[in-house]
């Protein structure tokens, strides 16, 4: 449940509260494209039209407390939701809803041409990633099916730190899977992800040993974040789990130095796009993978086995 004093603080960072526990905020490229400076990676590498898609989360809460994360960790760490859980419908329509009130501004400004404008109130995207971990949300299938009833792509971002919940979406796949990986190894794993439920890594482990069968469902992806000076080391550990899990995608991006992590954090723990670039080879060398396209505005690039046709997806 997010408290009265917590709601207040999500009004100044211009969040939307959705009932007991969902949230949404307007994310800075669909405020880009629709001001016309163009729009994010997921637009580049995949086809998503980003004036049209809703950043969310169904939960504040998560069972890490990164060290990189740009949440304020004494509101967000917590290893299961409780009490007064809302049913997906509520949450799909609280959600649209939230965002054309976060986008209304934009109707009449001289940067976004109407017909823009227009689509934007009608959102055709999901994010699923925006705050919290979502397989904490019980459930994750009957959202994801419900944005599906209203024709949307779901794409959604997980920690892996919970194998049963992730193996769950084999009833109601998402459109694309992300689990995010931090560290290459144990060790580093628990400096930088530092989880607050035991036997995370193995939970993580036996995770990216399911991407496989999931990837006959969805497409699986997996997110490398990386941190100057902490885990750009090791490539040949970073293609192991690549091989372990065979994704069809692999986002290798950026730590950046923003919100709470610049109390946690250096500004030289931000690798420039170039520094990701380079690792990021470093790892497809090992891996087999190949360095397919990269947005260098968000410092990152992605790397596949190879191209295909379907890879930028086509919406109405």
């Amino acid at each position: 449940m997010i408290t009265a004093d917590v709601k207040l603080i999500l009004k100044k960072q211009q969040y939307e509260v959705v009932g007991n526990h969902s949230r949404v905020k307007t994310c800075h490229w669909t405020k880009s494209d629709l001001r016309g400076e163009g729009g994010c990676y997921k637009n580049k590498f995949y086809g998503i039209n980003s004036h049209q898609c809703i950043q969310m989360t169904p939960t504040f809460v998560c069972n890490n407390a990164c060290v990189f994360c740009w949440r304020d960790l004494r509101y967000h760490t917590q290893t299961a939701m409780e009490n007064g859980i809302d049913e997906p419908n509520d949450i799909v329509e609280g959600t649209i809803e939230a965002q054309r009130k976060l986008l209304s501004g934009f109707g009449g400004n001289e940067k976004t041409p109407d017909e823009k404008f227009e689509r934007a109130m009608n959102p055709q995207h999901v994010a699923i990633s925006l705050d919290g971990e979502p397989t904490l949300y019980p459930k994750l299938p009957e959202l994801i099916k419900e944005y599906k009833k209203k024709n949307f792509s779901t794409f959604v971002v997980s920690n892996g730190l919970l194998p049963e919940r992730i193996e769950k979406l084999l009833e109601e796949p998402p459109t694309q899977l992300y689990i995010s990986v931090d560290a290459p190894n144990e060790e580093l794993f628990n400096i930088i992800d530092r989880p607050i439920i035991k036997n995370a890594w193995q939970g993580l482990y036996k995770t990216l040993s399911m991407l496989p069968k999931l990837r006959e469902k969805t497409r699986t992806v997996l997110r490398f974040t990386l941190i100057k000076g902490l885990n750009m080391i090791y490539p040949e550990q970073w293609a192991e789990i690549i091989k372990l899990s065979n994704p069809i995608f692999v986002e290798v991006k950026a730590y950046m130095w923003v919100g709470m992590s610049r109390e946690r954090m250096e500004q030289l723990n931000m690798p420039l796009h170039d520094e990701v670039k380079e690792f990021a080879q470093e790892i497809a060398k090992f891996a087999d993978y190949k360095l397919i396209d990269e947005h260098e505005p968000s410092r990152v690039v992605l790397l596949m086995k190879e191209d295909f046709e379907g890879r930028i997806m086509k919406f109405d």
